[in-house]
C-alpha cells in the first residue's frame, strides 16, 4: 500500500504497487501484488534503492560543483560571512545518531551539529530501556530477526532487519570503547535484559538511563573533536534545495537562533536529518518539548519521499500522575516513562480492582508487543471508565528494583509512591514514529546530498510497530552506514560562495512589536492544544474511518484559521518564530499520519481501526507519500522559493 502524490519535480520509479492520494483526499489502487508468509517480506530495501537513487554525476553547473580529487575540497575550518556558515556536513540534531554520525564525518571534513535546545536534550537521553544486541551465544540473529518481524506485524523489510540485527553488536562494541558504561552481571559479562516481544535476553542498558549515558559517551567524544561545532538553540527552518532536472539538490539549512533571534544559514556538501519525532501531536507524549516533527516536516516540503506515517506507537506505561499519592504542582511538558523492562523483569498489569487482565488479551501476557498492550489497557480503561491501570513490580527483592529501576524508583518516590511496596499508576502516551522519510540502506533520500538516521528516519526496520530497544540499535547502524556515501557525496562537491544568495533570507518577526507578538504566541499555543486534542481524539490507538476523516477535516480548517489570523496581525511569508514553525511542522505531521491512516484498510500492528479489525495479507505493504508542489498555504511550503536551473 502506498499514499501520495508524484511531484511534478521528477519521476520516482516503484517496482511494487502504490496508492495515489491527490493533497490528503481518496487512494485509488493502482495494481495488486500477491505476497504470502513470512519468508515474502516487503523487499523494500531493493526497491527503495532504485526509487532514492542519486546519479552523482549528473550535476548542473548552478547547483554544487563537483570535484573528484578527494578532500580537496573540504573546508579546513568554520568560515561565515555574515549570517551564513559554511561546512563539509551538516548535522540536524543531537542525539545518539546525529551525533555517531558527526563523529564518524569529522574525521573527512568540518562538521555543523545544529541542535534545538542543549546538546543532551533529544529522544536518546530519555530512553530509559537499552539497545537490542544479539550477544549472548544461546541468541542469534534469526532469532532477533524473527522477533522484529513478528512485532512489526510482517511489515518489516527483511534486508533491512538483517542489517541491523547483523550490525547492531559491532556498535555496542564501538560505543563501549568510546567509554560508554553498560550494566554487567556477577559474571562480569554485560547484563541482558529482556523486554516484551523479545524471545532472548539481548537489551544492553544502563540501569533505566541507558540513554542518558550514551549520550554522555557521545557528547564527551564531540566536545573533543576539533572538526565539530556544536550550534545550540539552533531551531531548524528549512531545507535548502534546488531542482537540478528531475532531481532535488540539498544544500544545507536555514535556522534561527533562539536566543538572539538571528536568522543563520548554514551551507553544506551534505546533510544530515537526525531531528528525531513528532511525539507532541498529541497531549500527552513521553518524548521531550523537542519533538515536534521538525524534520519530517521539513524532508516533506523539501520533496523527500514520506512514509509509514500511519504507525504512531504508544508507549503502553507512562506514569500516570493521577494515580499519584501526591500530585506534581505542575503538568509535565512530556510523561515519564515507565520502561518496558518493568513488565520484563516480570512487572505485572492489573486493573483497579487488582485484577490481572493481560492474559485474556494474549497469550505472551505482559510481554506481548506495546502495540497489543497498549490496546489492551485502553480497553480496559474504557470499559471501566478509569483512568489508569496499575503495573506491579514490588513481589521482587527489593535490591534488585532499586539496582535495575532507580531512576524510575526516585521519581515515583517524589510524589509518595514506593515501588518496592505499591503499584504504579500507568496510562498509555505517544512515544514513537515508526514512519517517517524513506530512506535505502545507508540512509539516504530522493533528495541528492540529504541523509536521514534515527526516528526522523522509515528505513523498513520497524513495519507497523517498533520491537522494544531496536530504535537506538536502528539509530547506530544507520548512522555508521550513511557515512561513506556522505563522504563520497563530499568528496564530489565543492561549496560555490554564491550559494547563500539563492533564496531569500527568513527575518524574525521583531518588527511586530511585542504586544502584537506575544498575541500570535498565545493564539499558536491555544491552537497548538486543539490540534493535540483532534489527534487524541479522532487518531488515537483505537480509529475509524469517519473519525479520521472528520480529524482531517478540523485540522485543515484550524490550520487555515490560525494562518489568516497571523497575516491578519502583520505576520510575513517570510517570518520564522520558535513557536510559529514549531506549529506549522505539528499540523503537517498530523496531517501525514491522518492521510496515511485513511490509505490503510486493513488493521496493522499500530494502525486499528474499527471499520477493518482484521489485518489484510493483500493490504501488506508500506505506505508512501510522495512529493507534491500543491504546496498553497505558508504551513506547508517551503519558505523559500526552489531556485530552478
Amino acid at each position: 500500500m502506498a499514499t501520495g502524490i508524484a511531484s511534478g519535480s521528477g519521476q520516482l520509479y516503484l517496482r511494487e504497487p502504490v496508492y495515489r492520494r491527490n493533497s490528503y483526499g481518496k487512494a485509488q489502487c493502482h495494481s495488486t501484488v500477491n505476497l504470502s508468509g513470512m519468508q515474502n517480506q516487503i523487499h523494500w530495501s531493493s526497491w527503495i534503492s532504485k526509487l532514492l537513487q542519486v546519479d552523482r554525476s549528473n550535476y548542473s553547473q548552478c547547483q554544487v560543483k563537483t570535484n573528484r580529487k578527494s578532500h580537496r575540497g573540504t573546508i579546513k575550518s568554520c568560515q561565515r560571512e555574515g549570517s551564513t556558515r559554511y561546512f563539509d556536513f551538516a548535522v540536524i540534531g543531537s542525539g545518539i545518531a546525529g551525533l555517531r554520525y558527526a563523529l564518524e564525518v569529522a574525521k573527512h571534513g568540518t562538521v555543523a551539529v545544529i541542535t534545538k535546545a542543549e546538546p543532551h536534550e533529544s529522544n536518546t537521553n530519555y530512553a530509559q530501556g537499552g539497545v537490542s544486541a544479539v550477544l549472548c551465544p544461546k541468541d542469534s540473529v534469526e532469532s532477533h530477526m524473527q522477533d522484529t518481524i513478528v512485532a512489526g506485524a510482517y511489515l518489516c523489510d527483511e534486508e533491512t532487519v538483517r542489517v541491523v540485527c547483523t550490525e547492531g553488536p559491532e556498535r555496542i562494541k564501538e560505543l563501549i570503547a568510546m567509554g560508554a558504561s553498560f550494566d554487567h552481571g556477577e559474571d562480569g559479562n554485560l547484563h541482558l535484559a529482556r523486554e516484551g516481544g523479545h524471545s532472548h535476553r539481548r537489551i544492553v542498558h544502563a540501569a533505566d538511563m541507558t540513554g542518558r549515558e550514551i549520550g554522555r559517551a557521545l557528547l564527551e567524544a564531540v566536545v573533543k573533536d576539533p572538526n565539530i561545532y556544536v550550534f545550540q538553540h539552533h531551531f531548524a527552518i528549512d531545507l535548502l534545495t534546488t531542482q537540478d532536472g528531475s532531481d532535488i539538490v540539498c544544500h544545507g539549512i536555514d535556522t534561527i537562533n533562539t536566543e538572539t533571534q538571528e536568522v543563520i544559514r548554514f551551507i553544506s556538501k551534505v546533510t544530515l536529518l537526525a531531528s528525531g519525532g513528532a511525539g507532541h501531536i498529541y497531549p500527552s507524549t513521553t518524548n521531550p518539548p523537542v519533538a515536534t516533527g521538525d524534520g519530517m516536516a521539513m524532508a516533506h516540503r523539501a520533496q523527500a519521499v514520506i512514509s509509514n506515517m500511519e504507525f504512531v506507537q504508544f508507549h503502553p506505561t507512562a506514569l500516570a500522575d493521577e494515580g499519584l499519592p501526591i500530585r506534581p504542582s505542575n503538568a509535565r511538558e512530556n510523561a515519564f516513562l515507565i520502561t518496558e523492562a518493568v513488565r520484563g523483569d516480570g512487572g505485572i498489569l492489573y486493573n483497579l480492582d487488582m485484577e490481572r487482565f493481560m492474559p485474556s488479551y494474549d497469550e505472551r501476557a505482559e510481554l506481548a508487543p506495546r502495540d497489543v498492550v497498549a490496546r489492551s489497557i485502553d480497553d480496559q480503561l474504557k470499559k471501566r471508565g478509569e483512568e489508569y491501570v496499575l503495573l506491579d513490580i514490588s513481589h521482587k527483592p527489593t535490591e534488585k528494583i532499586l539496582s535495575h529501576f532507580p531512576n524510575i524508583a526516585a521519581e515515583c518516590l517524589r510524589y509518595g509512591l514506593d515501588i518496592t511496596q505499591q503499584p504504579i499508576p500507568v496510562v498509555p502516551a505517544a512515544h514513537y514514529m515508526c514512519g517517517g522519510v524513506r530512506a535505502g540502506l545507508e540512509g539516504e533520500t530522493n533528495v541528492r546530498g540529504l541523509y536521514v538516521a534515527g526516528e526522523v528516519a522509515c528505513t523498513g526496520l520497524h513495519g507497523a510497530n517498533r520491537l522494544a530497544s531496536n530504535s537506538l540499535a536502528e539509530a547506530l547502524v544507520f548512522a555508521r552506514r550513511a557515512v561513506q556515501p556522505s563522504i563520497d557525496h563530499m568528496n564530489i562537491s565543492k561549496i560555490d560562495r554564491s550559494a547563500s544568495s539563492w533564496w531569500p533570507l527568513p527575518v524574525a518577526p521583531l518588527l511586530l512589536g511585542d504586544t502584537v507578538l506575544n498575541k500570535v504566541i498565545l493564539r499558536t499555543r491555544e491552537v497548538r492544544k486543539e490540534l493535540q486534542s483532534i489527534m487524541w481524539e479522532y487518531v488515537g490507538i483505537v480509529r475509524s474511518t469517519s473519525r479520521l476523516a472528520l480529524a482531517e477535516t478540523r485540522i485543515i480548517e484550524l490550520e487555515l484559521k490560525w494562518e489568516r489570523y497571523l497575516f491578519q496581525h502583520g505576520w510575513e511569508p517570510t517570518m520564522v518564530g520558535l513557536e510559529a514553525c514549531e506549529m506549522r511542522n505539528l499540523f503537517c505531521c498530523a496531517k501525514l499520519v491522518v492521510s496515511s491512516a485513511l490509505s490503510r484498510h486493513e488493521s496493522r500492528g499500530l494502525h486499528y481501526t474499527i471499520d477493518f479489525p482484521h489485518v489484510e495479507e493483500s493490504k501488506r505493504l508500506p505506505t508512501v507519500i510522495f512529493p507534491s508542489q500543491l504546496n498553497c498555504s505558508w504551513s506547508s511550503r517551503q519558505l523559500h522559493r526552489q531556485q530552478i536551473c
